[in-house]
């Protein structure tokens, strides 16, 4: 008697079983990760509230960590001009007039990668306020590619002048420290309205690495930089007409 051999996957099935339960178990994580991606876009449209006081990542990393952090929400009434002057030169100057995303700079920052060229962050206000509020720090294609989206999306909806209050109550400036309202408190004792030109350009220049740049305790490298930046933030009109018109 010729006895057929065994089928290979007969005893792999019930272990399938178990663990996708005839598909319906990977049906559920398709759909967790559906929503985990499509959830981002239905809060920009939550953040579009006034008295809504969106947090970060990061802050949300904090108190899983049972660190804590200091932040104080302020309305962008009550934020020093040269503040927001001093981050759009820093940070993007062309804040007001892109759709999210500086597609120049961005093509550029292609190029140079692909030519293995060191290249800089080349991210707009949206992009950071994007990665703040729904993403991870840290490089990588995956999170950029999330981060476009976000980012034209955020802009699309969110007048400028909202991002901006968004953007300046949740950027970290040292660690536990964010919103412009508790740098000011921590870095310079007076409140985010009492700022001066100086104190905001180096608050700006510290943005890129809160960690390791103190505002309130620059080195003569983040002086300097704080010099340019305040020279530039001087001669800023043009440039901020769409949160001061």
């Amino acid at each position: 008697m010729v006895i057929a051999p065994e089928r290979e996957d007969s005893v792999d099935m019930p272990a399938r079983r178990r663990w996708f339960g005839d598909g319906r178990v990977l049906k559920r994580i398709v759909v967790a990760v559906l929503v985990l991606l499509f959830l981002p876009y239905a809060l920009i449209f939550f953040y579009l509230l006034p008295f809504i006081h969106p947090v970060s990542t990061l802050m949300l990393r904090d108190l899983v960590l049972l660190r804590g952090y200091d932040r104080q929400w302020v309305s962008l009434d009550n934020i020093a001009p040269v503040v927001v002057q001093s981050v759009m030169m820093s940070e993007d100057g062309q804040y007001c007039f892109h759709g999210g995303v500086d597609w120049a700079e961005m093509r550029m920052l292609v190029e140079d990668t692909l030519k293995g060229q060191a290249t800089r962050g080349g991210s707009t206000i949206p992009m950071q306020t994007a990665k703040n509020l729904f993403l991870w720090n840290g490089r990588s294609f995956v999170r950029k590619a999330l981060e476009l989206p976000l980012a034209v999306s955020t802009d699309f909806v969110l007048s400028k002048r909202r991002l901006m209050e968004i953007y300046l109550n949740i950027a970290e400036w040292g660690p536990g420290i964010y919103g412009i309202e508790a740098a000011a408190q921590h870095h310079f004792k007076v409140p985010a309205s009492k700022l001066t030109r100086r104190q905001a350009s180096l608050l700006a220049v510290s943005l890129p690495n809160p960690i390791d740049r103190n505002a309130g305790k620059p080195g003569r490298g983040l002086r300097r930089l704080a010099g340019v930046i305040e020279r530039r933030a001087q001669g800023s009109g043009d440039y901020i007409k769409c949160i001061y018109d």
